[in-house]
C-alpha cells in the first residue's frame, strides 16, 4: 500500500485548518439536552449510540468528528470506523481526536480501512441512524455520498460538494434518493445554522433596513502560490495531496473552496439563487504559481429581481485584507458575517459601517457555527425530524462554479449553463485506484495548465 509523503501543503492543511474551533469544545446549552427515554425507534441501535464513520482523515474530517462529539449532551455518540488512502493519516487522526474525546473514540484495528474502496467497508459497519462523514476533497464526494444513501446511512458532507457540474448532478440525484429513503443529509455550509445571522434576516424581512439594494462579500488574504512538485507533479496519489486547493479536479480550486460560504450567504440574504454571473480574474505580475488558480477573482451575481451581489476573492501580497459579508438596504447597512465565519452581525443606523454607528446587534451566538450545524443534525436523527440539505448545498456550489467559470472565461455565465452542463474533470471516479493516471498533467517545468479566456473549458 502506498503511503503519504509529508509535503509542505499537507503540513499547512494540518496546522491551519479552518476548523481550529474544534479545540474549544465546551458543554452544550441545556436547551439542547435530550433525555434518552424520548429517543424514537428510528434511531440507531438499542443502546442509543450514534456511530460515526470518518471517510477522509484530514483536518476537516477531524474537525467534523470533534464537532459531532460535542453533541454528547444530546445522547451517546462515538467514532466507530475510519477510512483513508494513507495509514499514517488514520493514526494521526485518531491520536489527535483521542486527546479531545478519548472516551468517544471506539475505532478498533479491524475498523481502520485503507484504499479507494475503504469508504464502503467503513459505511458497511454502520446501522440505520448512524452517520457517514464524507470529508475527503471534493473530487470523490458524490461517489461516497451515493453509497451511504444507497445503504440507508445518514450523511454529513463537507464542502465543496463536487468540483464540476457532472459531480453536482450526481449529488442532486443522491439527495433525491435520500428523501425517498428517509436518509438525512447535513452539508458543511455551517453559517446557515447561526441564530445571530437568522436574527438579521428577520430584521431585513420585517423591512427594518428598507429593501435590499445590494450585497457584497469578500475573502481577501495574502499570497499562497504552489511551488513546483518536481518529479511528483504527475503522480496521481501525490496530486491528491498537493492539489487540495491547487488543482481544480481535486478540490475545485481555492476560490470555490473558500468563498462558497460567502456566496451561499449572499443567496440566503437574497432568498434566491442567481440567474447569471459576470466574472473577472487574473494572476499577480511575476507569478510563479505552479498550480491552476488565479490570484484574484471578482464576481457580480445577478438575481431574478435584478439585484446584485458582489463577491471578491484574493490571495496576493500588499493588499487590504477582509473576511466579511455586508448587506446594503435602501435605508441602512448591515454586517452579516465576520472573520473566520464569526457571527459578527450588526445593523447600522444608516449606511455608514462603523462600530460607533451600530443601531442593533443580536444576542451573540452561544456556539461556533460548526457545532450549531451538528446540534441541528443530531437532533433531527434522534427525534426523526426531516433534514436534507443536499439540494441547497448543491445549488450553492452551482453558484460558485458559475462564478469560477465566469472569471476564467471573462464573461457572463448563466445559471442554465452551469446547471445543464455535463462537464467533468475526471471521468473515471468509480474505478480509481493507486495506479490511476492523473486527470491533469504538468508540463516539463512543473506548471499545470491555468485558465486562459477563450481556450479554457469547465462547462
Amino acid at each position: 500500500m502506498k503511503q503519504e509523503s509529508q509535503t509542505k501543503q499537507t503540513q499547512l492543511e494540518t496546522s491551519a485548518s479552518r476548523r481550529d474551533f474544534m479545540r474549544s469544545g465546551g458543554a452544550l446549552a441545556a436547551t439542547f439536552a435530550l433525555g434518552n427515554a424520548s429517543l424514537p425507534k428510528a434511531y440507531a441501535g438499542e443502546d442509543n449510540t450514534i456511530r460515526l464513520a470518518l471517510i477522509g482523515a484530514g483536518g476537516r474530517g477531524n474537525g467534523a468528528v470533534a464537532n459531532a462529539l460535542n453533541t454528547r449532551d444530546q445522547g451517546p455518540i462515538n467514532l466507530y470506523a475510519v477510512a483513508d488512502l494513507h495509514e499514517n493519516k488514520i493514526e494521526d487522526s485518531l491520536k489527535a481526536l483521542k486527546e479531545l474525546h478519548e472516551d468517544s473514540i471506539d475505532v478498533t484495528p479491524d475498523r481502520k480501512f485503507l484504499g479507494f474502496e475503504a469508504y464502503k467497508s467503513a459505511i458497511d459497519t454502520l446501522r440505520p441512524g448512524d452517520v457517514a462523514l464524507c470529508t475527503t476533497r471534493a473530487y470523490i464526494r458524490p461517489v461516497h455520498v451515493e453509497y451511504a444513501v444507497r445503504k440507508g446511512i445518514n450523511v454529513f458532507m463537507e464542502k465543496p460538494f463536487a468540483p464540476d457540474p457532472a459531480g453536482l448532478h450526481r449529488m442532486l440525484r443522491a439527495g433525491e434518493e435520500a428523501d425517498k429513503k428517509g436518509v438525512k443529509i447535513a452539508a458543511g455550509l455551517q453559517c446557515r445554522h447561526s441564530p445571530a445571522r437568522a436574527a438579521l434576516i428577520d430584521k431585513i424581512q420585517a423591512g427594518e433596513m428598507g429593501e435590499i439594494s445590494y450585497i457584497r462579500a469578500n475573502r481577501l488574504a495574502g499570497r499562497r502560490w504552489m511551488p513546483s512538485q518536481r518529479e511528483e507533479s504527475n503522480d496521481f496519489i501525490e496530486q491528491l495531496l498537493f492539489g487540495r486547493v491547487n488543482l481544480y479536479w481535486v478540490g475545485s480550486g481555492h476560490m470555490v473552496d473558500n468563498l462558497i460560504h460567502q456566496i451561499d450567504e449572499c443567496c440566503w440574504l437574497m432568498d434566491s439563487w442567481p440567474v447569471s454571473c459576470h466574472g473577472m480574474g487574473g494572476r499577480e505580475v511575476g507569478s510563479d504559481d505552479h498550480g491552476q488558480n488565479l490570484d484574484t477573482y471578482s464576481m457580480e451575481f445577478s438575481f431574478p429581481n435584478g439585484k446584485k451581489a458582489f463577491c471578491g476573492f484574493r490571495r496576493a501580497e500588499g493588499g487590504h485584507n477582509e473576511f466579511a459579508t455586508f448587506v446594503h438596504g435602501t435605508e441602512k447597512a448591515g454586517q452579516f458575517s465576520g472573520n473566520i465565519h464569526d457571527a459578527t452581525v450588526h445593523m447600522f443606523k444608516d449606511h455608514r459601517i462603523s462600530e460607533d454607528n451600530i443601531a442593533w446587534s443580536p444576542t451573540p451566538d452561544a456556539h461556533n457555527p460548526w457545532d450549531y450545524e451538528w446540534i441541528a443534525f443530531i437532533d433531527s436523527i434522534r427525534n426523526n425530524k426531516p433534514h436534507n440539505e443536499a439540494q441547497r448545498a448543491v445549488y450553492a456550489d452551482y453558484a460558485s462554479l458559475m462564478a469560477r467559470a465566469a472569471a476564467h472565461a471573462n464573461r457572463i455565465v448563466t445559471w442554465e449553463e452551469v446547471t445543464s452542463s455535463k462537464f467533468q474533470f475526471c471521468d473515471s471516479l468509480d474505478g480509481l485506484d493507486y495506479d490511476s493516471p492523473p486527470p491533469v498533467k504538468a508540463d516539463d517545468e512543473g506548471y499545470f495548465p491555468a485558465p486562459v479566456a477563450g481556450e479554457w473549458r469547465e462547462l
